[in-house]
């Protein structure tokens, strides 16, 4: 056999691949449109920073939530149906979005469309891993993470013409043909493929903890605003959240059933130091994505359009890297590809650090795409090490520990930047446009790289 046909991927797990990656779109596209009309919302239901941003973090929450009850259902039940299922909800949560009249309402169906999400995405790496194994992992890695190369480029844009052409409510509606496709394609060329368990019992009690865990976490963490501080309505949210994780990591140890995640895999260094990486990234990619298009439309003066234009060279940035990055893991191992992809994001993101109204836009496109290669060159890696060493049944389990761990790890990072940003947030517009409180957020997103070059060092290497 030569070198092409071992690289080539079976055509029927590529048309798998191919036909379920299409149904992430609409979730993906959801996420960087959302942020550009933040602006737009908060206008819109005369709210503020603290209470929009849960917009994004409560639906960063859910879908971790989510992803431990996605990973019983997957081994329990048919690949398939699950998948089918989650872009069912994920579309209902659409059109509630598209209708809602007032802000509470909109977080409810974010949050709705959270649980379809965070079903759908470990359901669809969960079915294909089990198909291929840990061959060519990186090369099917970089299919899946498809939309995610693509959308960083066209999201912002659409929205940016959606916010400024058409009202709000279109960020939703173009959920609404995407999911129907989706689900068609699904129902017409996905093999219904077998669960691995049809009689696991749903870890309940492991469910409610973990889920309990990140929830009371996350509102401890988004209390530490304005007048708070770290008073007793931040500070007992977060020592109840920090007492369920340790009351898990014990049930864990010693359930009789299948925990929801097996808390034994962390005794390997590379799944650890792979889901603490996941974890501290939040702060550099989800958070900053929230931060980005209102530092645009705020300190930059641009209008939506403007704006999403202005991050489209951070998704180019990510397109020109992520391929190569999945080629270069399976060559050489996730440690020093992911380093180096830190020190690029460090770099890339240092100018924001000094940025004001004044700064030239170009400069800034510049230091954006050269972010972009940064985090596009994270991702991959860090999917891979996940699962290397993993047995089949294991790979719930790591699919399980992957999205919890971005998932909330991107919670957590929006809840802060965003806290942060509105702690520094200046009254008067002039003083606005220095860009000081923007400036900060970036310093400290600066400060979430420096921290995941520790996990990262522990990362698995190829050996010979």
């Amino acid at each position: 056999m030569n070198k092409e046909q071992e690289e080539k991927i079976d055509p029927k797990l590529l048309r798998m691949a191919v036909i379920m990656v299409f149904g992430m779109v609409a979730p993906a596209l959801n996420a960087t449109i959302v942020n550009i009309a933040i602006g737009t919302i908060i206008v819109e239901f005369n709210s503020t920073i603290s209470v929009v941003q849960w917009i994004t973090t409560g639906y960063i929450l859910v879908m971790g939530i989510a992803v431990p009850i996605s990973a019983w259902l997957v081994n329990r039940f048919s690949g398939k149906m699950v998948y089918l299922t989650s872009l069912i909800i994920f579309f209902i949560g659409s059109v509630f979005a598209a209708f809602s009249w007032n802000i509470e309402i909109l977080i409810f169906s974010r949050l709705l469309q959270g649980i379809g999400a965070g079903i759908l995405i470990p359901t669809l790496s969960t079915v294909l891993v089990r198909h291929t194994g840990n061959a060519k992992l990186g090369h099917l890695m970089a299919i899946v993470s498809i939309p995610a190369l693509i959308i960083p480029i066209l999201g912002p844009v659409l929205g940016g013409l959606i916010v400024n052409k058409l009202p709000w409510q279109w960020i939703f509606y173009i959920n609404i043909p995407i999911c129907i496709a989706a689900v068609i394609l699904a129902v017409k060329y996905l093999d219904k493929d077998e669960p691995v368990n049809k009689k696991q019992p749903l870890d309940v009690i492991g469910t409610l903890l973990l889920s309990s865990t990140f929830s009371v976490l996350v509102i401890g963490i988004s209390k530490l605003r304005t007048g708070h501080g770290l008073g007793g309505n931040a500070i007992i949210p977060l020592l109840v959240g920090l007492a369920l994780l340790l009351a898990y990591v014990i049930y864990a140890l010693n359930a009789k059933i299948e925990p929801v995640l097996d808390v034994h895999l962390f005794k390997l260094s590379n799944f650890s130091s792979s889901s603490l990486l996941l974890l501290v990234s939040g702060g550099i990619i989800t958070g900053t994505l929230f931060i980005l298009p209102l530092f645009y439309q705020q300190v930059q003066n641009s209008n939506a359009i403007m704006a999403g234009l202005f991050l489209a060279p951070q998704g180019i940035g990510m397109l020109c890297t992520r391929g190569i990055s999945g080629k270069l893991t399976d060559k050489m191992g996730s440690r020093v590809v992911v380093l180096i992809a830190i020190i690029i994001t460090i770099i890339g993101t240092m100018p924001f650090v000094f940025a004001n109204s004044a700064t030239n836009k170009i400069f800034l496109a510049i230091a954006l795409f050269v972010r972009g290669c940064g985090l596009g060159g994270v991702a991959i890696p860090v999917m891979v090490s996940i699962y290397d060493g993993l047995t089949k049944e294991q790979v719930a389990h790591g699919t399980t520990a992957t999205r919890i761990f971005q998932q909330i790890g991107g919670s957590v990072g929006t809840a802060v930047l965003a806290i942060i940003l509105q702690n520094n947030m200046p009254a008067d517009a002039d003083a606005l446009m220095t860009g000081k409180a923007f400036n900060i957020v970036f310093l400290w997103s600066i400060g979430f790289a420096i921290i995941s070059i520790i996990p990262a060092i522990f990362l698995p290497i190829k050996k010979d």
